[in-house]
């Protein structure tokens, strides 16, 4: 499977994942993660039913607060 991720084409072996399956794969921990599929939000309740398939753009955002 290959999709976009941040900007960047990405391949994965299995032909779709979820995006939980993707954090794990790619080692992303923040705790504030703001997650788009193609345009669309995800919010953090639908990560384990939300698939990623051949060719979306997946955009993975982490969120810093500060002063």
């Amino acid at each position: 499977m290959k999709i976009e991720l941040n900007n960047r084409l990405e391949e994965f072996s299995p032909p779709t994942l979820t995006i939980s399956e993707l954090l794990k794969i790619k080692n992303f921990t923040f705790k504030m993660l703001v997650i788009k599929i193609n345009g669309q939000l995800i919010r953090k309740e639908e990560y384990d039913q939300s698939v990623i398939k051949d060719g979306d753009t997946v955009m993975v955002l982490h969120l810093i607060s500060g002063g």
